[in-house]
């Protein structure tokens, strides 16, 4: 099983990442790790945070000769703007954010101060995510399996993206400094985003992420937590401020009638290769992978922290009072991508390493080529009786 904790605070000394259950022998450098944890830093909308951390990762443990050992992998990135914080008082938090976790954390745990809470649900804990999620994209690499995203939308305005292929779309995102593929839509995120900065408020939006090259049999319907559509849904909510997850055109689906919400199967011409007619299940049936890009999309929500301040109570007097500004992003939608990312291929690397076994890349690679596939020839169905209880 491939499993990864997180630890650090916001503004303490570092932040650091175990990764475990990762095969030995897949080559991995710090560049790999540093080119996505640059990719998180990046995105028109972002506070004043980005300014003061160049984030570069530290491997550990769990590489030797630039591979993995199949020891856990040790994985750190310095906090620059800890300096500023160490050694000295800090003022109090006593006026919790509608939205955030200041009043739960402080409810749940019973502190006195809300700065713990504020430290560690702080998004910037996903810079180990990216991390982790840099080496899952390097291992899934390594079997053709390529993840990507993109912004689909930045509140009311929605880019119509047509029938552009996958991988231009993950190219073209990445010359916006909005992360949406369509020239036109960007150019009106950008501005919205600029007048909600101007208005000292916060913006949310939606985020689409894709799948390629995933065989079919990943994920079971065996059970509830194995089903594959589960594992990315809690992976996709766990991430801050996102609020909501589809697979596929689920909620389109949703008002349709059923012989126009599924994926008619048909032959691909001339070959005994099963094809689909459409992709509204996005990849993924009765919680396994069927061979199709894998589409999910994510309602990111705006962010608690606001210029113009909210009503709360200050819990040190008992009065109503306004909320207090903490520095933050004004539209963290465009630098959730690689964090959204990086979630989908930790999932899809688990899963893979479930379907596969072996201890090393070696052992998998001969594996993966001998996959069953969605194809005649593949279908031991030979039409005959059989008694399933006797």
């Amino acid at each position: 099983m491939l499993r990864f904790l997180t630890a650090g605070e916001s503004h303490g000394p570092a932040l650091t990442a175990i990764l475990d259950g990762l095969p030995a022998g897949l080559p991995l450098s710090a560049e790999v790790i540093d080119r996505e944890l640059a990719r998180r830093q990046h995105g028109y909308g972002s506070g004043g945070r980005m300014k003061i951390e160049k984030d570069t990762v530290q491997i550990l443990g769990g590489v030797m000769g630039g591979q993995t050992t199949g020891a856990p992998l040790s994985l750190l990135v310095q906090n620059d703007d800890h300096a500023k914080w160490k050694g000295k008082p800090i003022p109090p938090l006593t006026t919790p954010r509608p939205g955030h976790a200041d009043l739960t954390g402080a409810v749940k745990y019973g502190y006195r101060d809300l700065r713990p809470t504020l430290e560690r649900s702080s998004a910037r804990e996903t810079t180990m995510r990216v991390a982790v999620g840099a080496v899952c994209k390097q291992f899934l690499s390594e079997f053709g399996i390529t993840v990507g995203g993109y912004v689909r939308a930045i509140g009311e305005v929605t880019a119509d993206l047509g029938d552009m292929p996958y991988p231009e779309r993950f190219n073209r995102a990445e010359q916006s400094d909005v992360r949406c593929p369509e020239v036109a839509a960007a150019g009106k995120m950008r501005t919205r985003i600029e007048a909600i900065i101007q208005g000292k408020d916060t913006l949310g939006g939606i985020l689409e992420i894709a799948a390629l090259g995933l065989p079919v049999g990943l994920g079971s319907y065996a059970q509830w937590d194995r089903r594959l559509e589960a594992r990315l849904g809690a992976a996709i909510l766990s991430v801050q401020a996102m609020k909501g997850v589809e697979i596929g055109d689920a909620f389109e689906s949703a008002r349709l009638p059923g012989t126009q919400a599924h994926d008619g199967i048909t032959l691909a011409p001339g070959t005994s290769q099963l094809a689909r007619l459409s992709n509204h299940a996005g990849g993924i049936e009765g919680g396994i992978s069927n061979g199709q890009p894998l589409v999910i999309r994510a309602a990111m929500k705006p962010i608690a922290t606001t210029l113009t301040p909210q009503t709360t109570v200050d819990l040190a007097t008992g009065q109503e009072a306004p909320t207090k500004y903490e520095r933050s992003d004004f539209c963290p939608v465009p630098r959730a991508v690689p964090i959204l990312e990086a979630m989908v291929a930790f999932v899809l690397a688990e899963a893979l390493i479930e379907k596969l076994g072996g201890d090393s890349l070696a052992e998998m690679q001969p594996r993966f080529e001998t996959l069953r596939q969605a194809r005649l020839s593949d279908l031991p169905v030979d039409n005959s009786e059989h008694i399933f209880w006797d």
